[in-house]
């Protein structure tokens, strides 16, 4: 369901502005240009996921709306032309998500950012750790307004405990000065465990000491705040360092994610494949490595065009990945795929990639107003004892066999000792 985002603002032209940047997010947009029409909204109890709050009103010039509007429970940006300290201050006491002056377009931008952050935050998870149960109250408050899901610890040793538990926490907010471990031994502790790709640490102090900073930047950390701090500097951080975890995500996943199937791709497909092997061959545990070709790819590229047999790669990914679920797989190249098993007898196994076989020559696939029919060939190695490429060579063989040898089987290969 599209979450619902509103829109107080009386000025039709940035009420449109607004109302496009919610569309290209998704939200469901509703627009109140008065305090009466906004009442109005609200009486009917339909529930926001988010609002924007101009600060003045043709019938609420001095903020009354911003406490209407958090009083229904919604979080609210305010935006707003006034620029004084006294107008500032008066919106930062009250628990809203952020406070946005509109100076020109790159307000608008900074707007985009907060609202895109703000449906997915709740997918991400953050450790605020003080021995200060004040200074924590404060931090994990600012964090749970912008959605993130927060858990907090009072000295490193618990915060250690905490990312025990819980592996999938993205960033850490630390205090300096603790007892037991303090913001740097536990920044060092993390780093032994945590790389900068997985989780991004920002050191917090109220210590005068101006080299805390970079003893923090040197120990490890990605950033540094220090008390007493203002909401607006603190979100202005996290938006940063949270933009910059995703950021090497997604040039992660560009470089191990085949660009057509969004399957896996070689250089994965190798990292990923000897650990599983590893393991189970340190656990006597049955595994398979099956390389795979569709057969007579040409054919369908010259019969159907290069976007038929895109379409022919990108289905033979969703039967890949709804046949082998607990398995591995993978586009190598091409029209060639690999396939790792594990956990289920020689026989199972046999019998997972036969019927998948099957699946494939049963199954026309459509494609505009034609069917497409095409097979696959296999070349199988099982419980191999070689180097991961000496097994995918020697799967390679079985493949090839079985495209000379009529195409549309499956060849189990014996490595050679």
């Amino acid at each position: 369901m599209r979450k619902k985002l509103l829109v107080v603002e009386d000025s039709k032209a940035i009420a449109r502005v607004i109302q496009q940047i919610g569309k290209s997010l998704d939200y469901d947009v509703t627009i109140a240009e008065s305090m009466a029409q906004l009442e109005s909204i609200l009486e009917d109890g339909t529930s926001f996921f988010a609002a924007t709050i101009d600060y003045s009103l043709p019938d609420a010039k001095n903020g009354e709306v911003i406490e209407y509007v958090l009083a229904h429970k919604i979080p609210g940006v305010v935006m707003t032309g006034m620029m004084d300290d006294d107008t500032r201050q008066k919106i930062l006491a009250q628990p809203v998500i952020d406070y946005i002056p509109k100076e020109n377009s790159q307000a608008y931008m900074y707007l985009k950012r907060i609202l895109h952050w703000q449906k997915i935050n709740n997918e991400i998870e953050v450790l605020v750790v003080d021995d200060s149960r004040t200074a924590r109250a404060l931090i994990a408050d600012l964090l749970e307004r912008r959605n993130f899901n927060v858990y907090v610890a009072e000295d490193g040793i618990e915060a250690m405990k905490v990312l025990e538990q819980h592996p999938t926490i993205k960033m850490v907010v630390t205090d300096l000065e603790m007892p037991n471990m303090d913001g740097i031994e536990l920044t060092n502790e993390i780093r032994r465990k945590f790389t900068r790709e997985q989780i991004t640490i920002i050191g917090v102090s109220g210590a005068t000491y101006g080299a805390n900073t970079a003893r923090f930047i040197k120990n490890g950390a990605d950033d540094f705040l220090r008390k007493p701090f203002c909401p607006e500097e603190f979100y202005c951080r996290i938006t940063q360092n949270i933009e910059n975890l995703a950021n090497i995500e997604k040039i992660q996943k560009a470089a191990y994610t085949d660009y057509l199937t969004e399957l896996p791709n070689r250089r994965a497909f190798f990292q990923q494949a000897q650990d599983i092997i590893t393991d189970c061959q340190r656990n006597n545990m049955d595994y398979c490595l099956a390389m795979l070709d569709i057969d007579f790819f040409k054919k369908v590229n010259d019969t159907y065009g290069h976007d038929g047999g895109d379409h022919v790669l990108k289905t033979m990914a969703l039967y890949l990945i709804k046949h082998f679920e607990s398995g591995l797989v993978a586009r190598l190249g091409g029209e060639e795929f690999a396939i790792l098993l594990k956990g289920e007898s020689q026989e199972a196994m046999a019998n997972a990639l036969e019927n998948f076989r099957q699946t494939i020559e049963d199954t026309p696939l459509p494609y505009e107003k034609d069917e497409i029919k095409f097979t696959i060939s296999l070349g199988v190695v099982v419980n191999g004892k070689a180097s991961l490429e000496q097994q995918i060579s020697t799967a390679d063989e079985g493949l090839y066999f079985a495209k000379e040898n009529g195409r549309n089987q499956i060849k189990v290969v014996d490595e050679v000792n």
